[in-house]
């Protein structure tokens, strides 16, 4: 799955700036940057930021001295960064064998069209992300989604609209 890249406006704050500039200042000796941190580094503006958006990135190439293409392949290849913002409630389809055979296709689709975003997005105000996922582990319960750490199973597409509704409140 290709990762999706935010289309929000950045909303970085000095004090994040400050917080990733001291991160890369810790793994620095003599005003260079141990290139071998730079997993470090990120997971730390991952941290500080909740995802790598392309300002982040260029920071962290700079603060590095490493190349930005560097930078966002590293992001690109491992799961455990993300491009764009999660959320105040990510919703996590699973699209595992065991659901995906009894429908969890068709409750992503109608959870991207009540919330009018793709996986890996987030709505515009901030309250919605969506993401598939390929297991959540609770393949008996098929088909399955998860609203942080709520766990919703054995869904139709027309449970969506009912379950959504209880966090847009």
């Amino acid at each position: 799955m290709k990762k999706k890249i935010s289309t929000l406006p950045f909303k970085g704050t000095p004090e994040q700036a400050e917080q990733l500039m001291a991160v890369i200042a810790g793994v620095s000796s003599g005003g260079h940057a141990d290139k071998s941190m730079l997993m470090h580094v990120m997971q730390q503006a991952q941290s500080i930021y909740g995802y790598l958006p392309y300002e982040v990135q260029v920071m962290i190439a700079q603060g590095m001295d490493v190349p930005l293409e560097k930078v966002y392949g590293v992001a690109t290849f491992y799961s455990q960064f993300a491009l764009a913002p999660k959320g105040e409630y990510n919703v996590s389809v699973c699209l595992g064998t065991a659901c995906y055979v009894k429908g969890s296709q068709n409750v992503l689709d109608k959870i991207c069209e009540n919330l009018g975003v793709e996986p890996g997005e987030c709505t515009e105000d901030g309250r919605f992300s969506v993401e598939a996922c390929r297991c959540i582990g609770a393949c008996g319960l098929a088909p399955v989604m998860m609203i942080n750490e709520d766990v919703y199973g054995k869904l139709v597409e027309g449970d969506v609209d009912g379950i959504l509704q209880k966090y847009k409140i």
